[in-house]
């Protein structure tokens, strides 16, 4: 399946996505994308829906992020040979968690906006995951049973505040509207292998990332079972498993993001996202 969250800012209802691509309303099943509803037996009783007898929405409506209120947003840093070399940095023996703002995440089209002061924008493609079951200390094999679905992830950053303000990178992760999520949540039965997936990311129409999930250092099992060892992951928690090179900090000279520019980004089988970059402004 593949899940949506439409409507406008805090007031999102959930849907999902017929065989023509519109959204059928599934709020009358679920009150939104969140916590205990994305767990495997709600998943089950909306795969049972018959797309047809749902309510049809209309128009284009403004799409939310595909996940709503995340206990945690978790991130795992230099996760592909490539991004790791053009960071200057060797690759991980471990995988490097650290974490976004859950307040940062946004829908897969809206606006990105810098933050205050920021000089040196970035924009990461990523896989994210979603969690559905609680997970505690379980291992590989176990993990695909307590995912609710994948999506795609810009893991906007601001580099400036990530490398050189000292301390957790969370500083330059966290802004407003740097986690912009979806346009789908899209189920594991769709994904025959989340580890073969083509990914991709444009500014102003300009490719900068060329990427394939089977590049990852560490795979989505590695890092969920990981992760687990060290802090219990709710339902609705998300993950986002690191970028592969073509960010603009591996860049010389670096082409940091500024107001007016566009990125586009994708990744097979989880849709696209566009989302425009705009300055800081106050109250926004």
């Amino acid at each position: 399946m593949k899940l949506v969250r439409y409507g406008k800012p805090g007031k999102e209802k959930p849907g999902l996505l017929d065989s023509d691509g519109r959204i059928r309303d599934i709020s009358h099943i679920i009150p939104d994308l969140a916590g205990e509803h994305l767990s495997p037996k709600t998943m089950r009783k909306i795969a049972k829906l018959r797309p047809a007898n749902l309510k049809l929405v209309r128009g284009k409506p403004r799409l939310g992020s595909c996940v709503a209120q995340p206990g945690n947003f978790i991130a795992i840093g230099l996760n592909y040979h490539d991004h790791a070399a053009e960071s200057g940095a060797a690759a991980p023996k471990e995988p490097i968690i650290f974490n976004k703002a859950p307040n940062s995440i946004s829908g897969p089209n809206d606006d990105v906006m810098l933050p205050k002061g920021s000089v040196k924008g970035d924009w990461e493609i990523e896989i994210a995951i979603v969690i559905g079951t609680r997970a505690s200390y379980i291992k590989e094999s176990e993990v695909m049973a307590h995912i609710a679905g994948f999506c795609v992830c810009n893991d906007v950053s601001e580099r400036e505040y990530q490398i050189e303000r000292a301390g957790q990178w969370t500083k330059g992760k966290g802004c407003p509207t740097f986690g912009p999520l979806g346009p789908w949540l899209v189920t594991p039965d769709e994904i025959k292998d989340p580890q073969n997936l083509e990914m991709w990311l444009d500014v102003n129409g300009a490719r900068q990332q060329s990427g394939h999930t089977s590049k990852m250092i560490f795979t989505i099992k590695q890092i969920v079972s990981y992760a687990s060892q060290f802090m219990q992951l709710d339902p609705g928690d998300v993950i986002t498993t690191g970028t592969p090179a073509g960010v603009a900090l591996g860049r010389k000279p670096p082409n940091y993001l500024r107001a007016g520019d566009t990125m586009t980004c994708g990744i097979e089988s989880l849709g696209t996202q566009a989302n425009r970059v705009v300055a800081w402004k106050k109250g926004a």
